[in-house]
Protein backbone atom coordinates (compact mmCIF):
# COMPACT_ATOMS: atom_id res chain seq x y z
CA UNK A 1 0.00 0.00 0.00
CA UNK A 2 1.23 3.64 -0.90
CA UNK A 3 2.04 5.69 1.67
CA UNK A 4 0.17 8.74 1.87
CA UNK A 5 1.21 11.89 2.63
CA UNK A 6 -0.94 13.93 5.87
CA UNK A 7 -2.36 16.26 2.98
CA UNK A 8 -3.38 13.37 0.63
CA UNK A 9 -5.07 11.45 3.71
CA UNK A 10 -7.33 14.77 4.74
CA UNK A 11 -8.05 14.84 1.01
CA UNK A 12 -9.16 11.28 0.64
CA UNK A 13 -11.51 11.59 3.96
CA UNK A 14 -13.55 14.21 1.99
CA UNK A 15 -14.06 11.55 -1.24
CA UNK A 16 -17.71 10.77 -2.00
CA UNK A 17 -15.94 6.77 -2.56
CA UNK A 18 -16.04 4.70 1.01
CA UNK A 19 -12.94 2.64 -0.22
CA UNK A 20 -11.01 6.25 -0.41
CA UNK A 21 -11.67 6.80 3.03
CA UNK A 22 -11.42 3.31 4.35
CA UNK A 23 -7.79 4.08 2.87
CA UNK A 24 -7.35 6.83 4.13
CA UNK A 25 -8.10 5.63 8.06
CA UNK A 26 -5.54 2.54 6.92
CA UNK A 27 -2.78 5.19 6.42
CA UNK A 28 -3.14 6.83 9.60
CA UNK A 29 -1.30 4.19 10.75
CA UNK A 30 2.23 5.67 11.28
CA UNK A 31 0.57 8.83 11.98
CA UNK A 32 0.97 10.66 15.39
CA UNK A 33 -2.14 10.17 17.75
CA UNK A 34 -1.95 13.92 17.64
CA UNK A 35 -2.33 14.32 14.21
CA UNK A 36 -4.47 11.85 13.20
CA UNK A 37 -7.47 12.11 16.13
CA UNK A 38 -8.60 15.31 14.24
CA UNK A 39 -8.94 13.57 10.76
CA UNK A 40 -10.45 10.38 12.53
CA UNK A 41 -13.14 12.66 14.24
CA UNK A 42 -14.27 13.96 10.49
CA UNK A 43 -15.62 10.33 9.92
CA UNK A 44 -16.71 9.21 13.17
CA UNK A 45 -20.59 10.39 11.68
CA UNK A 46 -19.93 8.98 8.48
CA UNK A 47 -22.99 7.64 6.01
CA UNK A 48 -20.92 3.91 5.94
CA UNK A 49 -20.88 1.87 8.38
CA UNK A 50 -17.91 0.81 7.77
CA UNK A 51 -15.73 3.58 7.88
CA UNK A 52 -17.44 4.45 10.85
CA UNK A 53 -16.50 1.43 12.25
CA UNK A 54 -12.79 1.72 11.38
CA UNK A 55 -12.74 5.24 12.79
CA UNK A 56 -13.78 4.05 16.12
CA UNK A 57 -11.11 1.19 16.18
CA UNK A 58 -8.44 4.11 15.16
CA UNK A 59 -9.18 6.08 18.38
CA UNK A 60 -8.35 3.09 20.32
CA UNK A 61 -5.11 2.36 19.01
CA UNK A 62 -4.13 6.35 18.82
CA UNK A 63 -4.97 7.67 22.33
CA UNK A 64 -5.07 11.44 23.23
CA UNK A 65 -6.58 13.13 25.89
CA UNK A 66 -10.28 13.41 23.34
CA UNK A 67 -10.67 9.69 22.47
CA UNK A 68 -11.44 8.42 25.96
CA UNK A 69 -14.77 10.74 26.19
CA UNK A 70 -15.74 10.22 22.91
CA UNK A 71 -15.76 6.20 22.89
CA UNK A 72 -17.70 6.44 26.08
CA UNK A 73 -20.20 8.00 24.13
CA UNK A 74 -20.26 6.13 21.76
CA UNK A 75 -20.63 3.08 23.72
CA UNK A 76 -23.98 4.46 25.76
CA UNK A 77 -25.53 6.76 23.21
CA UNK A 78 -24.94 5.47 19.79
CA UNK A 79 -28.21 3.52 17.99
CA UNK A 80 -25.98 1.14 16.04
CA UNK A 81 -24.49 -1.93 18.50
CA UNK A 82 -21.84 -2.48 15.76
CA UNK A 83 -20.41 0.89 16.65
CA UNK A 84 -21.25 0.70 20.22
CA UNK A 85 -19.28 -3.08 20.51
CA UNK A 86 -16.32 -1.45 18.37
CA UNK A 87 -16.41 1.49 21.72
CA UNK A 88 -16.02 -1.23 23.68
CA UNK A 89 -13.46 -2.78 21.96
CA UNK A 90 -11.49 0.53 21.68
CA UNK A 91 -11.63 1.22 25.24
CA UNK A 92 -10.16 -1.97 25.70
CA UNK A 93 -7.08 -0.52 23.49
CA UNK A 94 -7.14 2.33 25.59
CA UNK A 95 -5.97 0.84 28.88
CA UNK A 96 -7.82 3.89 30.64
CA UNK A 97 -8.79 2.22 34.31
CA UNK A 98 -11.43 5.14 34.07
CA UNK A 99 -13.57 2.87 31.34
CA UNK A 100 -14.55 -0.03 34.05
CA UNK A 101 -17.65 1.68 34.74
CA UNK A 102 -18.79 2.36 31.44
CA UNK A 103 -17.41 -1.87 30.34
CA UNK A 104 -19.31 -2.46 33.11
CA UNK A 105 -22.65 -1.11 32.70
CA UNK A 106 -22.63 -1.79 29.01
CA UNK A 107 -22.38 -5.69 29.82
CA UNK A 108 -25.04 -5.65 32.29
CA UNK A 109 -27.55 -3.08 30.57
CA UNK A 110 -26.60 -3.55 26.48
CA UNK A 111 -28.95 -6.06 25.03
CA UNK A 112 -26.52 -7.22 22.06
CA UNK A 113 -24.34 -9.91 22.33
CA UNK A 114 -21.74 -7.84 20.66
CA UNK A 115 -21.32 -5.61 22.97
CA UNK A 116 -21.27 -7.57 25.93
CA UNK A 117 -18.87 -9.84 24.24
CA UNK A 118 -16.76 -6.20 23.36
CA UNK A 119 -17.03 -5.22 26.74
CA UNK A 120 -15.98 -8.62 28.75
CA UNK A 121 -12.63 -8.65 26.22
CA UNK A 122 -12.26 -4.69 27.28
CA UNK A 123 -12.78 -5.45 30.87
CA UNK A 124 -9.49 -8.66 30.46
CA UNK A 125 -7.41 -5.96 28.94
CA UNK A 126 -7.70 -2.98 31.78
CA UNK A 127 -6.79 -5.99 34.17
CA UNK A 128 -8.45 -4.84 37.03
CA UNK A 129 -9.79 -7.42 39.84
CA UNK A 130 -12.78 -5.78 40.36
CA UNK A 131 -14.06 -6.90 37.03
CA UNK A 132 -14.05 -10.33 38.31
CA UNK A 133 -17.99 -10.64 39.53
CA UNK A 134 -19.04 -9.56 36.24
CA UNK A 135 -16.55 -11.58 34.61
CA UNK A 136 -17.88 -14.88 36.79
CA UNK A 137 -21.19 -13.71 36.19
CA UNK A 138 -20.25 -13.61 31.77
CA UNK A 139 -19.00 -17.06 32.29
CA UNK A 140 -22.97 -17.91 32.69
CA UNK A 141 -24.04 -16.20 29.65
CA UNK A 142 -26.02 -18.63 26.37
CA UNK A 143 -23.32 -16.80 24.28
CA UNK A 144 -20.18 -18.99 23.99
CA UNK A 145 -18.08 -16.41 22.53
CA UNK A 146 -19.72 -14.72 26.07
CA UNK A 147 -17.66 -17.42 28.09
CA UNK A 148 -15.20 -17.69 26.48
CA UNK A 149 -13.92 -14.13 26.67
CA UNK A 150 -14.97 -14.43 30.09
CA UNK A 151 -12.60 -17.06 30.82
CA UNK A 152 -10.05 -15.22 28.61
CA UNK A 153 -10.27 -12.03 30.92
CA UNK A 154 -10.31 -13.72 34.31
CA UNK A 155 -6.79 -14.99 33.17
CA UNK A 156 -5.52 -11.45 32.29
CA UNK A 157 -6.91 -10.07 35.82
CA UNK A 158 -4.63 -13.27 37.13
CA UNK A 159 -7.63 -13.59 39.17
CA UNK A 160 -6.61 -17.33 41.09
CA UNK A 161 -9.72 -17.37 42.60
CA UNK A 162 -11.88 -18.47 40.02
CA UNK A 163 -9.86 -21.23 38.65
CA UNK A 164 -11.88 -23.64 39.83
CA UNK A 165 -14.77 -21.84 38.04
CA UNK A 166 -13.50 -21.72 34.59
CA UNK A 167 -11.95 -25.62 35.31
CA UNK A 168 -15.60 -26.54 35.04
CA UNK A 169 -14.95 -25.87 30.96
CA UNK A 170 -12.19 -28.13 30.94
CA UNK A 171 -14.56 -30.82 29.07
CA UNK A 172 -16.36 -27.92 27.29
CA UNK A 173 -17.27 -29.16 23.29
CA UNK A 174 -16.37 -26.54 22.09
CA UNK A 175 -12.87 -26.56 21.71
CA UNK A 176 -12.33 -22.27 21.32
CA UNK A 177 -13.46 -22.50 25.33
CA UNK A 178 -10.63 -25.46 25.87
CA UNK A 179 -8.08 -23.11 23.92
CA UNK A 180 -8.80 -20.11 25.79
CA UNK A 181 -9.26 -22.04 29.17
CA UNK A 182 -5.70 -23.47 28.42
CA UNK A 183 -4.28 -20.30 27.82
CA UNK A 184 -5.76 -18.01 30.65
CA UNK A 185 -4.21 -20.93 32.73
CA UNK A 186 -1.31 -20.17 32.12
CA UNK A 187 -1.62 -16.75 34.29
CA UNK A 188 -3.32 -18.24 36.93
CA UNK A 189 0.20 -19.92 38.57
CA UNK A 190 -1.46 -22.89 41.48
CA UNK A 191 -1.09 -26.92 41.60
CA UNK A 192 -4.28 -27.02 39.97
CA UNK A 193 -3.68 -25.04 36.75
CA UNK A 194 -0.79 -27.78 36.28
CA UNK A 195 -2.83 -30.13 36.48
CA UNK A 196 -5.39 -28.91 34.72
CA UNK A 197 -2.81 -28.12 31.23
CA UNK A 198 -1.12 -31.36 31.68
CA UNK A 199 -4.45 -32.88 31.16
CA UNK A 200 -5.42 -30.48 28.50
CA UNK A 201 -1.60 -30.79 27.03
CA UNK A 202 -3.84 -34.40 25.60
CA UNK A 203 -6.56 -32.70 24.27
CA UNK A 204 -7.79 -33.79 20.54
CA UNK A 205 -7.60 -30.43 19.05
CA UNK A 206 -4.10 -29.39 18.34
CA UNK A 207 -4.81 -25.83 18.78
CA UNK A 208 -5.51 -26.75 22.64
CA UNK A 209 -2.62 -29.19 23.10
CA UNK A 210 -0.50 -26.60 22.13
CA UNK A 211 -1.72 -23.62 24.17
CA UNK A 212 -1.58 -25.93 26.92
CA UNK A 213 2.19 -26.97 26.13
CA UNK A 214 2.71 -22.47 26.07
CA UNK A 215 0.83 -22.23 29.48
CA UNK A 216 2.46 -24.94 31.26
CA UNK A 217 6.00 -23.53 29.52
CA UNK A 218 5.35 -20.23 31.00
CA UNK A 219 4.51 -21.62 34.35
CA UNK A 220 7.74 -22.99 34.86
CA UNK A 221 9.41 -20.16 33.82
CA UNK A 222 7.90 -17.89 36.44
CA UNK A 223 8.21 -20.24 38.86
CA UNK A 224 12.54 -20.73 38.07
Amino acid sequence: MTTLSLEQIAAKLESQNSADRMVALANLRNVPAAEAVPLIKKVLNDESLQVRSMAVFALGVKPTPECYPILVKLLETDPDYGIRADAAGALGYLEDIRAFDALVRAFYEDTQWLVRFSAAVSLGNLKDPRARDVLLKALDSEQVVIQQAAISALGEIKDLGAIDRILDFAQSEDWLIRQRLAEALGNLPSVKSVSALKYLEKDSNSQVSEAATISLDRLSKAEA
